[in-house]
């Protein structure tokens, strides 16, 4: 136990000295295993870590939805869905704020980054709320917020990773995430009706579009319906697994990309370069993560762990929701990602012990890093529209951001006191 202790304090110090979570990770984990197992064996079990993360066929499903994820970016869809949204919503006061939670709803649903879909939705929409005179810290928050449904609404990148670190049937994670996802997006849109209605000169109201505009502004997406429709249907019916589905999104994608002409052989070289550099990323992150586990699960911690809850005899719910909290401090200090794989070796033996859906549990920590993507001060979606509205001070979007994290613990709150909002769809899978 005090050994993992030490390990966590070392990799918390760490970073605190501006070293990468993820090299941070990987030192303490070799060093740790080497004082406690020897060197010889920690060596090759750390080689065997790199290789079999690099030769993990299930991993393949990462660089695939990415690459996906990329090609639809580069296609415009993410335009056309905004303007699609907008064509039914954006009369109202507040509508293109709403238009924005849509789109993101919708561009995540084929994209599974949140941080790329915060990006793309600050090029689409910032523009138009902007010229329409929308309060700043309104539209920042409403893209900020709306891009954390990246992750939720499958495919998800953090999903993926989850299910393969824990074992969990990647397919029922996707299928669990689409019920909150939209319940998030219903929030979120709440949250808007009601800014606007405290605020009714923060979100004027566009112009109305007409029958004929609403059409064409619909056939503009069926790219992304066919895609949504394809890949995550083909997952749920069971005919075709989370990898073989990826493979056809990302076909589906570069082809629906080159039949645009959206799709010139210096921008697919471009979106190769980009998908590799955030596979590379992910991988590496992962591979420090899995080998602190190694060293994590040598220690007596998750035992201790496991023994000191049942003797204290907290309701198991109780337990969840603290370890939630945790999440939600740490989501303020720490990258989302490498705080999700630097504590799963530790919470997820309890969750299974107290006899928890570890379906369920994956959805919770996804809405909880939802809240951590737009918490200052490390907000990851906050930076990203910091570094893009290079006009837009960073206190706007800090006071945009916190407003929008109600509607987000709402939704984890819910999650939490009734689960069956995450395991209905998973309970029709085989």
């Amino acid at each position: 136990m005090s050994a993992a202790l030490l390990g966590f304090a070392a990799v918390f110090l760490l970073a605190l000295v501006r070293v990468p979570l993820a090299f941070g990770m990987g030192l303490v984990g070799v060093v740790g295993l080497g004082l406690l197992r020897g060197w010889g064996p920690t060596f090759a079990a750390a080689a065997q870590v790199v290789y079999d993360s690099g030769f993990a066929y299930t991993l393949s499903v990462v660089p695939l939805f990415i690459l996906m994820g990329n090609l639809v970016a580069r296609a415009g869809l993410a335009h056309e869905l905004f303007r699609a949204a907008y064509a039914f919503v954006g009369h109202k006061k507040g509508g293109l704020a709403h238009a924005t939670i849509l789109a993101c709803a919708g561009f995540g649903a084929i994209c599974g980054s949140s941080i790329a879909t915060a990006a793309t939705m600050t090029r689409v929409a910032y523009p138009s709320m902007k010229k329409l005179g929308y309060a700043d810290d309104l539209s920042t928050g409403v893209i900020a917020a709306g891009g954390t449904l990246g992750i939720m609404i499958p495919p998800s990148t953090i999903m993926v990773i989850y299910g393969i670190v824990t074992e969990t049937h990647i397919g029922k994670l996707f299928a669990a995430g689409v019920v909150p996802g939209l319940l998030c997006a219903l929030l979120l849109m709440a949250m808007v009706a009601w800014v606007i209605h405290r605020r009714p000169d923060a979100g004027p109201a566009g112009e109305r579009v007409d029958a004929a505009g609403r059409w064409a502004a619909v056939r503009g997406i069926w790219g992304v319906a066919a895609l949504v429709v394809v890949v995550l249907g083909g997952i749920y019916g069971g005919w075709f697994t989370a990898t073989e589905g990826a493979g056809i999104g990302a076909s589906g994608a570069f082809a629906f990309a080159w039949a645009r002409g959206k799709l010139s052989l210096p921008l697919l070289r471009q979106v190769l370069v980009e998908s590799a550099r955030t596979t590379a990323m992910l991988f590496t992150i992962l591979i420090a993560a899995s080998i602190f586990s190694n060293f994590i699960n040598f220690t007596s911690m998750p035992a201790d762990l496991k023994d000191g809850i049942t003797h204290l005899g907290l309701p198991p719910l109780l337990v969840v929701a603290a370890m939630m909290g945790v999440y939600v401090v740490l989501g303020t200090i720490m990258e989302e990602l490498t705080m999700v794989l630097l504590t799963i070796p530790v919470f997820f033996p309890v969750v299974t012990q107290l006899g928890f859906d570890p379906v369920w549990f994956g959805v919770l920590i996804v809405l909880v890093v939802q809240v951590g993507l737009i918490s200052p001060p490390v907000g990851m979606n906050m930076f990203v529209m910091n570094a893009l509205l290079k006009d837009v001070p960073m206190s706007s979007i800090f006071k945009g951001s916190a407003l929008f994290c109600i509607p987000l613990v709402a939704g984890l709150v819910l999650v939490l006191a009734f689960p069956q909002l995450a395991l209905w769809l998973p309970g029709f899978m085989k």
